[in-house]
């Protein structure tokens, strides 16, 4: 493994790989990044755009070198390309476990061999992850949340071989873009704070999806009560709906417990491609939600 971390390839420029691409590129790292969908990564800065503007919050560097940070992400046509001396790779595709299987094992063919090999999987162990390369010691677990909105937290954990060295190579890293690395001691599914948000997103999904309260009721309350711009189904919109409902099910493949499995009002959504903000609608409509609106509080 690589004593120092310069380069930082990304695999997968959705909603977070985008974000960590830039926020790393922020911090004067070489960032390269892939995606099949060669659109993606500025389709994506448009509604990251939007969502600050809706939000109110902006990244933890200056607006100005927000923007500097993402003309310096070099996007590749090819893996082979993106992945070139890199000495950290982040892997961020759609919460598949077999299709970050294969991803990783494409990744640990092509990466040079000192690289740490990362998945950001909003809920799945890397131990998943592991066996489809050859250096187990060498892979991690690490989620960012948006660090495009203020948000530079990212759990850090390791899989059944990761290195101590791993770890902490890991958590300097985090450290040295501006994030805090929240450590994850033992193996949990959902990390740390990840956890604690889809225990309040699951309760929220079903008191909806039952039909106990109106969805705009549930953010108006978290709205007033935490003084957050947005709540939990609006986060969920920006998030996606898509990613939303693949997250729970992960919850739900590994529980069997019907009470983790996601409402089907929310599969309704994701069948109608309403998939919120990236689509222009979710559970709200935008580029004028209603929670953004001055009288959206008073009911």
């Amino acid at each position: 493994m690589e004593e120092k971390i310069r380069k930082v390839a990304v695999v997968g420029t959705g909603t977070l790989g985008t974000q960590i691409g830039i926020q790393a590129a922020c911090f004067d790292y070489e960032v390269s990044a892939y995606d099949t969908d060669e659109g993606s990564f500025n389709r994506v800065q448009q509604n990251l755009k939007a969502f600050m503007k809706i939000s109110g919050r902006e990244p933890i560097v200056p607006m100005e070198d927000w923007e500097k940070g993402s003309d310096k992400v070099k996007f590749c046509t090819e893996l082979e390309e993106a992945l070139r001396d890199a000495d950290i790779v982040i892997e961020a595709v759609p919460e598949d476990l077999e299709l970050k299987r294969k991803v990783f094992g494409r990744i640990d063919a092509l990466a040079p061999r000192g690289a740490i090999l990362a998945t950001n999987s909003s809920s799945m162990p890397v131990s998943k992850m592991e066996s489809a390369t050859a250096r187990p010691e060498q892979c991690l677990n690490t989620h960012f949340y948006s660090p495009a909105t203020g948000l530079n937290m990212v759990d850090i954990m390791g899989g059944t071989k990761t290195t101590a060295e791993t770890i902490e190579a890991g958590k300097a890293w985090i450290r040295s873009i501006g994030c805090v690395p929240l450590t994850v001691k033992k193996e949990i599914l959902g990390f740390c704070f990840n956890r604690v948000w889809r225990a309040i997103k699951r309760e929220t999904l079903y008191m909806w999806g039952e039909g106990f309260v109106d969805f705009r009721d549930i953010d108006r309350a978290w709205m007033i009560f935490t003084g957050m711009t947005q709540g939990p189904f609006g986060i969920m919109d920006n998030v996606g709906l898509d990613v939303v409902y693949d997250i729970e099910m992960v919850y739900y493949n590994e529980s069997r417990d019907p009470k983790d499995h996601p409402p089907e009002a929310l599969k309704a959504i994701v069948e109608r491609e309403e998939l919120g903000l990236k689509t222009g609608k979710g559970f709200y409509t935008y580029p004028d939600p209603e929670f953004s609106r001055p009288d959206f509080l008073k009911g």
